[in-house]
């Protein structure tokens, strides 16, 4: 039987039969020598996209004849002291913890560029960084911090199967646009950031835990139980005190389908209120260069996470409807309405008007779930990339406004005229949707308000850099501009 475990962990492509292929087989004359210090997923992975690139590889490893199955034969294996005497760039690809034990190679190492692509088990504030430790190891050394955000896997696959992005620092220029030049060589974008003091901050980034998404879900989150617990109280536990009615069963699916909704329009249109907000306070200031408030440009800068939040919320109600007539207690409700019609001797229960209702309700729903996902699909970045501003701006505020109208028509629907009901303000709580549809219409009126012509056209001017404490110079004619800038720029 063969031995699994005597595998390489990473198998060439070739033996896996797969239908990617890497891009080279074979190192290309006159490449420099890339040196590779530890044989894990990282420095295997790293030789394989390296090799495909048309460089010459050459890993050090502390037992070479052990390690040598799990690397492409292009790629030679050798000793550590070896492999840093013989390349002329070198990835350092070993736990921080054990850079103390490189210490022997600083002669070979010396005046040569090396690469630290480690990263730390938490988030490390108060520094110094693994590349600034590093450096101190190997002060006769040129040290660039980079490809630590960069998984195995990427790198196994290729840049077109993850993130093309690999951000970089380093004291040394020279070192720094080597590895810059390799980047691109291996078909990454690199990202300049400045000195090795930067290196903490790099270290950092793949620590971070959905570090935008926080106040989006937190707001998400927040939304839902408000709802949830308000159409609980009203509608299962209010009945259960006053009526002994036990409606508890609703709780899994049809409580939690009242709220989704409610939570996807309100976070929907909060995608749209700091637009506005930042539109009314460059018409109330009269100029677009005074800096907005720091909550509203963080509030600007988490919209993408609080739509995507909405959609979530919007899919998810699509399916709880969809489950709706699956329930046992929804058959038991239809049996028993069939039997009541049936004792009543009633032989049709059309009703005009509620078929309107639900037809119109469900095709509002519907499109307004299709916009919504098109808002979706199109703030990924692969697609995004592929839309040029008109085109990406066109789709996330238009058909952005369009979702959210249509989606508030849908809520309207479903109220219908139970709002002018006085038996739905029970207990002074009035229905859900009531609470609901105030924020969205707010929204629309306000963007309605914008399009007005003398709101509209005095925005675009403020936009194109018009400023009301100087708008005299744009009232003079041309002549008188070029004559006399010097008497209005005195005024």
């Amino acid at each position: 039987m063969t031995d699994e475990m005597s595998r390489p962990l990473m198998q060439d492509r070739g033996e896996r039969g797969g239908s990617r292929h890497l891009e080279a087989s074979a190192s290309e004359p006159g490449a420099p020598l890339i040196g590779i210090l530890g044989t894990g997923d990282l420095s295997r992975s790293l030789a394989r996209r390296l090799v495909a690139s048309g460089y010459q590889v050459v890993v050090g490893s502390r037992s070479p004849s052990r390690s040598v199955a799990l690397f492409p034969e292009e790629a030679e294996v050798t000793s550590q002291i070896e492999a840093a005497s013989q390349a002329d760039l070198v990835f350092v690809a070993v736990f921080p913890e054990h850079h103390s034990t490189l210490v022997e190679l600083k002669p070979a190492l010396s005046g040569k560029t090396l690469v630290d692509v480690s990263n730390s088990l938490q988030i490390n504030q108060s520094g110094p960084s693994n590349a600034q430790q590093l450096a101190d190891l190997f002060p006769e050394s040129y040290i660039v911090k980079g490809f630590n955000t960069i998984s195995a896997w990427t790198l196994q696959m290729g840049p077109r199967d993850g993130s093309r992005q690999v951000f970089l620092c380093s004291d040394s220029q020279h070192a720094k646009s080597l590895v810059m030049h390799l980047c691109r060589r291996m078909g990454f974008i690199p990202v300049d950031m400045g000195a090795l003091s930067s290196s903490l901050e790099i270290e950092n980034l793949p620590l971070y835990l959905l570090p935008s998404w926080r106040i989006p879900i937190i707001c998400t989150l927040s939304l839902f139980l408000f709802f949830y617990l308000y159409n609980f109280v009203r509608d299962i536990l209010l009945p259960f005190i006053k009526e002994k009615k036990n409606d508890f069963y609703k709780m899994p699916i049809e409580t939690i389908n009242v709220t989704l909704p409610c939570v996807a329009l309100v976070m929907l249109a909060l995608v749209y209120v700091p637009g506005l907000l930042a539109a009314f306070l460059q018409l109330w200031w009269g100029t677009k260069y005074n800096r907005f408030p720091n909550w509203l440009d963080l509030w600007l800068s988490r919209r993408k996470q609080l739509g995507l939040c909405s959609f979530l919320c919007a899919a998810l109600h699509a399916v709880y409807s969809l489950c709706l007539p699956l329930r046992k207690s929804a058959r038991y409700k239809l049996l028993n309405a069939a039997y009541k019609q049936v004792l009543d001797k009633v032989e049709n229960q059309w009703d005009e008007e509620q078929v309107w209702r639900m037809e119109l309700y469900l095709s509002v729903g519907i499109m307004a779930l299709g916009m919504l996902s098109l808002l979706a699909v199109t703030s990924l970045p692969s697609v995004a990339n592929n839309l040029n501003w008109r085109e990406f701006s066109f789709i996330q505020s238009t058909v952005g406004y369009c979702a959210l109208a249509m989606a508030t028509l849908h809520t309207l629907l479903f109220g219908w005229d139970r709002a002018f009901n006085p038996t739905q303000y029970q207990d002074c709580l009035p229905p859900t949707f009531v609470l609901v549809i105030i924020l969205p219409i707010m929204v629309l009126l306000a963007r309605l308000a914008l399009f007005l012509p003398c709101m509209a056209r005095q925005l675009r001017q403020i936009r194109r850099g018009w400023e009301r404490n100087r708008h005299i110079r744009f009232c003079l004619p041309r002549s008188d501009l070029h004559n006399g800038l010097e008497d209005v720029s005195n005024v």
